[in-house]
């Protein structure tokens, strides 16, 4: 991990394209923008694990999806 010192104003690259900035440290409270091209996803770190959470949900089939499915590839019997 890298760790820089910053202050207000002052900004960080990443990249060629994205611009980290600090907009204002007050307490132990640090406002910040972030400059990114439209394709690159910028997250909260708790608002990206519950997507990912959600995501490994909806693409984790139910035991009740499965048995059906397999019921409808098995051959029928004559």
């Amino acid at each position: 991990m890298l760790v820089l010192t910053r202050r207000a104003g002052e900004s960080v690259m990443i990249g060629d394209t994205i611009v980290i900035t600090v907009l204002e440290a007050r307490g132990d409270v640090i406002r910040i923008g972030i400059q990114a091209p439209r394709d690159v996803q910028v997250h909260r770190e708790e608002v990206y694990k519950e997507l990912q959470d959600a995501n490994r949900e909806a693409a984790s089939p139910t035991e009740d999806a499965v048995r059906a499915l397999t019921e409808m590839l098995e051959p029928r019997k004559p």
